[in-house]
């Protein structure tokens, strides 16, 4: 079957369950699209999580699973110049087992006002959206986080940081680029200090 021939209907069908569906990215026109959405939805094969946008769980016998507000935000919010903070970002790297009553992201860009249970924090470092998620959740510890937020503390951030570097999850060439714009004297300082432990 063609890509052009596939309807929303199908689309909604052949999407892995723990993903996100934007009506606007479905095949097919508008009206069609809003049809297959309220079908799928009353069927009980997908949750609005708001408008435009929703979530296929997995089916249990006490319904299908949500996506965590965090999830929400990070699917709302983009991956461009979006990543975590505090014990959020402390979390992304494994580095505490710590879950924050409310869990924290910053942006490079405006921040929406319509999002619930998260909180969102706005970074002017417009560089910032160069870097990958857990880049940004290693450069929020380095602003001094990792002191309150890393279990077992700098032994650790440094065992992370070197192993990012090895699997490439964490790139020390863009790290240092985007640091070096960053305001916060503190990063630069501990960066070097990182780079120097890693070594």
């Amino acid at each position: 079957m063609k890509a052009a021939d596939i309807t929303p209907g199908k689309a909604i069908a052949r999407t892995p369950r723990g993903s996100f569906v934007r009506v606007c990215d479905l095949p097919g026109t508008v009206t069609a699209k809003n049809s297959a959405v309220s079908r799928a939805h009353k069927a009980g094969d997908l949750i609005a999580v708001r408008k435009g946008l929703y979530f296929k769980g997995t089916k249990t016998r006490y319904g299908m699973t949500r996506p965590s507000a965090e999830e929400i935000a990070a699917e709302v919010l983009g991956k461009t110049g979006v990543g975590p903070t505090g014990y959020s970002a402390a979390r992304a790297l494994g580095l505490t087992t710590q879950i924050p009553r409310e869990p924290t992201l910053t942006v490079a860009g405006p921040v929406p006002t319509s999002l619930h249970g998260v909180k969102i924090a706005r970074r002017n470092n417009m560089n910032r959206r160069r870097l990958r998620y857990t880049e940004i959740a290693l450069l929020e510890l380095l602003r001094g986080d990792w002191e309150t937020t890393v279990d077992e503390g700098w032994p650790a951030l440094v065992s992370t940081y070197r192993a990012g570097t090895k699997s490439r999850t964490l790139r020390p060439r863009a790290l240092r680029e985007v640091i070096a714009t960053e305001r916060s004297p503190r990063a630069r300082k501990n960066f070097e200090r990182l780079i120097a432990a890693a070594a």
